[in-house]
């Protein structure tokens, strides 16, 4: 009697194809597999999510979207430790920033953060590295819209200048 495998979680196959197959067409990092999925997973992310943490993942996904019309999103890093959901990832000429939901906080880091112009102070995290900073958002915390979308139009800018 031969003992099937059990199925992998939905999109396991999909990341590990997403991941590696990224290729140039315009975007440095354009895969050639669709990412319709990878926002459907992010839509059960933000469902399963049924406190406050759903509400700012939303709305910090909706802010990405106004601010840049055409961001991909993908979900990478499905590992245990996150329950095999991954990480949301918004990229335009490479990867804008991250949304990682914790206990007390959504986490969202930007890869060039250190590169980018702050003037409100939206970076509270991660600040003393020469690259990356971070923006940690509490329960309580309000989320300035129009700095935050200008700061992922200018993570986006950065990136087409870098990769193209």
């Amino acid at each position: 009697m031969s003992k099937k495998k059990p199925a992998k979680p939905p999109g396991i196959a999909k990341a590990k194809a997403t991941d590696k197959g990224a290729e140039k067409s315009g975007d440095k990092f354009s895969n050639t597999v669709s990412h319709e999925s990878d926002s459907k997973s992010i839509d059960a992310q933000i469902m399963a999510l049924s406190d406050w943490r759903g509400e700012v993942l939303a709305r910090i996904r909706d802010f990405i979207q106004q601010a840049v019309p055409d961001v991909i999103e993908e979900v990478k890093w499905r590992k245990p430790s996150n329950s095999m959901l991954g990480v949301p990832v918004w990229s335009h000429h490479g990867i804008i920033c991250t949304g990682e939901t914790y206990k007390d906080k959504v986490k969202l880091t930007f890869p060039r953060g250190a590169s980018l112009d702050d003037p409100v102070g939206l970076f509270n995290s991660s600040l003393d590295g020469n690259t990356r900073r971070a923006i940690d958002i509490y329960a309580q915390s309000n989320i300035d819209a129009r700095a935050f979308k200008s700061l992922i139009k200018a993570a986006a800018n950065l990136n087409q200048r870098k990769n193209t």
